[in-house]
C-alpha cells in the first residue's frame, strides 16, 4: 500500500506490537530475512528450505532437491540476495544459487562435509564463497569455497589467547601458563562464530564465557580474548550499525557490549594501549538484561535496524512471549504476546518493521507487524474523513453552469503556478532504499502450487 494512504503516526512506530499473521509450511526450525526484507528463508526439520515472499507472504520456492537430510541449524543470506548458505545436523554446509531455483539445474553450487554436526555457519558479508562455522565438539573453521572441489579450511582455536602475565618473572612462567591452558583446551568449545559487518574480524563465543576476536587473513589470527562470563555463550548478534554486540549466555543474562570503531581504528598490537591507558579491545558491558523474578533463559536475541531496541525469545514451556528492551537505558519496553507455545529463533525485518519467530512444538512462523490504518484524506487536499454520516449542504454555486472557455483559462493559470519536475529521477523508494542498488529477484514457477 502507498505510504501516503497510511496513518503517519503508525508509520513512525519503531517496533511492532501486534501478532498479525502466521506462516505454516512444514516444521520450521530456523528463519532468516534477506538484507532488503523482501524474502524470508525458513529451514525445516526435514532439511529442506522454504522461501516466502514478504509482499504476498506466500511460498515461492521449496528447495528439496540436493537438500539436507537432517534439521537446518542456520541460514545466512548474501548481501545481494542471490546466494544462501545453510548448515545442518547432517554435517553438511551448502551454498545455494537462487537464480537456479525452479529450474532443471541443481541450485547447490558448493557443499562441504565436516566431521560432525554444525552449530551455525555465517557467510562473509562481501564474499559469498567464504564462511565461518562452529562445529559440534570440534574447533571452529574458516572456509573458502572459491575453488570448486578444493576448499580451503583454516581451523581456528577455541582456547583463549594467553595474555601478558604481569606476575610472571620469566619466560618459563609464561610458558607454564600456556601449557596449563593448553590442557584445558578440550573443555573449551566454540558454540557460535560470526563476521563483523566489514568482514575484517570474526567474533566467537566459547563454552567457558570467552569472547575470541580473530583477524581475517590467511592464517585467521587470534588477536584478543575477553572473559565475559562463566557460562556458555549461545548467541552473538551485532547491530546493523556495527556499534553494539548482544551476547546471550547460559547464565540467563543477555549482555550488551559497545564495540569500538573496528573500521577506522588502526590495528592494535597485543601489548599496545591507547594514550589514556584504556585498551580499545577491552569491550565494556553497558547493560545486562534478565528476568530476576522468573529467572528465564533466552533462546535467541536480535537488534532492530539502528540498535535502539533489543528483543529476545524466552526458554521454557510456560513462557510464550518476546521481551523487548530499549538499549540506551536498558529498560523493558514491551512484552509481545500472542503465541501459545515456546518461541525459539527470532529475527527482525528492518525494512518492513516486522519481527518473526518460530514456535517450538508446531514449527509455525509468527509475524508481529505494525497494522497501518488507511488514511483516505491523502487522496485529495479537500477530502475530509468523517466518523459517521452527516447531512451534506451544497454550496450556492456548486452546480452552476460555467462556460468551458472560462474553465480552460482557469485550468491553464493553475498549471502555470504548479511546477512538476519530470526530469529528475528518484533515488530512493517509499521505504528509503536506494532504487539503483542491485536487488536479486528470485524466479517463480507460477504453475506450481506449493500448498497441494
Amino acid at each position: 500500500m502507498n505510504l501516503a494512504l497510511q496513518d503517519p503516526f503508525s508509520v513512525a512506530k519503531e517496533f511492532p506490537e501486534t501478532l498479525t499473521n502466521t506462516l505454516n509450511y512444514g516444521h520450521s526450525v530456523t528463519i532468516q530475512f534477506n538484507h532488503k526484507g523482501d524474502y524470508l528463508a525458513s529451514g525445516l526439520s526435514d532439511g529442506s528450505i522454504v522461501i516466502y515472499d514478504m509482499v504476498s507472504q506466500a511460498v515461492i520456492a521449496h528447495l528439496e532437491e540436493d537438500s539436507h537430510i537432517r534439521p537446518i541449524t542456520s541460514i545466512s543470506w548474501s548481501k545481494c540476495g542471490r546466494y544462501l548458505l545453510t548448515s545442518s545436523q547432517d554435517w553438511w554446509v551448502k551454498l545455494w544459487d537462487l537464480s537456479k531455483v525452479n529450474s532443471d539445474v541443481s541450485a547447490v553450487i558448493r557443499e562441504i562435509k565436516f566431521d560432525g554436526p554444525i552449530w551455525s555457519a555465517c557467510m562473509h558479508p562481501e564474499n559469498h564463497f567464504v564462511f565461518t562455522a562452529s562445529l559440534f565438539e570440534d574447533l571452529p573453521v574458516y572456509v573458502d569455497l572459491t575453488v570448486q572441489d578444493e576448499p580451503s579450511i583454516v581451523k581456528m582455536t577455541s582456547m583463549p589467547l594467553v595474555e601478558n602475565n604481569q606476575d610472571a618473572d620469566s619466560n618459563e612462567d609464561v610458558e607454564h601458563t600456556r601449557k596449563k591452558r593448553k590442557k584445558k583446551n578440550e573443555k573449551h568449545m566454540t558454540l557460535v562464530s560470526i563476521f563483523t559487518h566489514d568482514g575484517k574480524y570474526i567474533f566467537s563465543g566459547t563454552s567457558k564465557g570467552y569472547l575470541n576476536v580473530f583477524e581475517v587473513n590467511k592464517s585467521v589470527k587470534l588477536i584478543r580474548s575477553i572473559k565475559v562470563c562463566n557460562s556458555n555463550i549461545k548467541n552473538l548478534m551485532i547491530s546493523a550499525n556495527g556499534r553494539k554486540l548482544a551476547m546471550n549466555s547460559s547464565d540467563r543474562i543477555i549482555r550488551q557490549i559497545s564495540l569500538p570503531d573496528l573500521v577506522n581504528q588502526p590495528q592494535v598490537n597485543e601489548d599496545e594501549e591507547e594514550e589514556d591507558g584504556k585498551d580499545v579491545w577491552d569491550f565494556e558491558v553497558d547493560h545486562k538484561y534478565q528476568d530476576v523474578v522468573n529467572r528465564l533463559n533466552w533462546n535467541s536475541v536480535t537488534f532492530n535496524h539502528n540498535g535502539e531496541f533489543l528483543i529476545a525469545s524466552t526458554h521454557g514451556q510456560s513462557s510464550h512471549d518476546l521481551y523487548l528492551w530499549e538499549t540506551s537505558m536498558g529498560s523493558l519496553v514491551k512484552i509481545l504476546e500472542g503465541s501459545n507455545e515456546e518461541l525459539i529463533d527470532v529475527k527482525w525485518n528492518y525494512s518492513r518493521c516486522m519481527i518473526g519467530s518460530i514456535g517450538l512444538d508446531s514449527g509455525v512462523i509468527y509475524l508481529w507487524t505494525v497494522p497501518f490504518p488507511q488514511k483516505w484524506s491523502a487522496l485529495a487536499p479537500d477530502f475530509v474523513e468523517v466518523e459517521e454520516n452527516i447531512e451534506y449542504i451544497e454550496k450556492e454555486d456548486e452546480f452552476d453552469v460555467i462556460d468551458d472557455n472560462e474553465l480552460d483559462k482557469k485550468r491553464l493559470e493553475e498549471e502555470d503556478d504548479f511546477n512538476v519536475d519530470v526530469i529528475t529521477k528518484d533515488t530512493t523508494d517509499a521505504r528509503g532504499f536506494d532504487i539503483n542498488e542491485s536487488s536479486f529477484i528470485i524466479p517463480i514457477n507460477y504453475e506450481k502450487n506449493f500448498y497441494d
